[in-house]
């Protein structure tokens, strides 16, 4: 599949504010500071489209990407990451009913991406989310990311521990590296799986 163009459409701070589109759409979703946004821009092969940042809880509203492809236009939607960012309580309560008004209202979406770090463990939170998704219904897959930070025997061994860490979950996996390019043309795959 090739990227014709790619571009911000719109930022929503808010559920009401969701566009109204018709294009499927593919949510990029972990914990802050997993790859999210780097992965958005190794995907469609741009430095800067999404905005990146060392400092976990860059993302604050939902982004909607649009993406042309030689085979259907899309979007590609980054959601504001969870875990360890140093907001208030109240900001990140407010994220997450952000996030999941929009998982629960978008007719148009097709998948939900999961980012994990190959070199942390899977916490409740990821395997609670998973499982969410499956109870709504919501197809998922686990793109492993940052491949390259490992050596490849510590990199599989670890792949290997996170996969066990998903007990009977049903869900396809991915290794991906942003840097290295890994893993691109197969989430690409498998996203197409979806349209």
């Amino acid at each position: 599949m090739r990227i014709k163009n790619s571009a911000l459409l719109t930022s929503c701070p808010k559920v009401s504010q969701l566009p109204e589109t018709t294009w499927p759409e593919f949510a990029f979703l972990g914990r802050s500071n997993v790859g999210k946004s780097s992965l958005l821009n190794a995907l469609v092969q741009r430095k800067n489209l999404a905005h990146t940042s060392s400092t976990p809880g860059k993302t604050r509203m939902i982004h909607f990407f649009e993406v042309t492809t030689d085979v259907q236009p899309l979007l590609l939607v980054d959601l504001p990451g969870y875990g360890f960012a140093r907001v208030s309580r109240q900001e990140r309560n407010a994220w997450r009913g952000l996030v999941e008004g929009y998982l629960e209202s978008r007719d148009q979406l097709r998948a939900a991406i999961l980012l994990q770090d190959v070199r942390r463990d899977f916490s409740d939170d990821e395997t609670l989310l998973l499982d969410w998704l499956a109870q709504r219904k919501i197809p998922a897959v686990v793109a492993i990311t940052k491949a390259d930070k490992l050596k490849s025997m510590q990199r599989r061994k670890r792949v290997a521990a996170l996969r066990s860490q998903m007990d009977d979950r049903n869900v396809p996996v991915r290794v991906t590296s942003s840097q290295s390019k890994e893993g691109l043309p197969e989430l690409w795959n498998l996203l197409r799986e979806h349209f």
